[in-house]
């Protein structure tokens, strides 16, 4: 079963020795440091800057743009899929479960974008996937806005304190 981890920031580490991650895709603001836990090599980690906001940036802030989903595609498309891919940003909840979601759509088109979304809300009822990242993940895959109808169907997850992980399958392995 290929799965994607989402975690926040400060599991990341217990995350990727768990579950045997050896790739990585962090999504934080540019001034937030951390280290890079060390079963994941360096050419195996994706970093990208951005805030965790849902209109283009003003002054300091970084919004997730075209760019940054277009890496999230190209990296997951390069994943070996051998073990899981650890997704992370600070709590885990808005930017990580955003790019969770574009990376399983990109390696099976084929599946239903509702009941992807569905699956994320069964893995965690916390996660709120931030909307500008949806929005052009869906522009970019070509879902005609079936991934934005799908994420506002399952509505704003509740509210979390920032501390948990989940474990988000790229196929619904259900029915065999």
């Amino acid at each position: 079963m290929t799965v994607i981890v989402v975690s926040p920031l400060a599991r990341i580490a217990e995350m990727a020795v768990r579950h045997k991650a050896r790739e990585m895709i962090s999504l934080m603001a540019k001034e937030q440091a951390f280290h890079r836990p060390g079963v994941i090599q360096a050419d195996r980690h994706l970093l990208l800057n951005m805030n965790d906001i849902a209109f283009k940036g003003t002054g300091d802030l970084v919004a997730p743009d075209e760019n940054h989903v277009r890496a999230i595609i190209d990296f997951a498309a390069g994943w070996q899929q051998e073990t899981p891919l650890l997704v992370h940003c600070w709590m885990g909840v808005s930017r990580s479960p955003a790019a969770a979601l574009i990376a399983a759509l990109s390696l099976a088109p084929e599946q239903e974008d509702l009941a992807l979304a569905r699956r994320l809300r069964t893995a965690s009822p916390y996660a709120t996937p931030n909307a500008r990242i949806i929005e052009i993940g869906d522009a970019l895959l070509g879902r005609r806005g079936r991934l934005v109808d799908a994420i506002k169907a399952i509505g704003r997850g509740a509210e979390a304190d920032g501390n948990a992980p989940f474990v988000l399958s790229i196929r619904d392995n259900t029915n065999g």
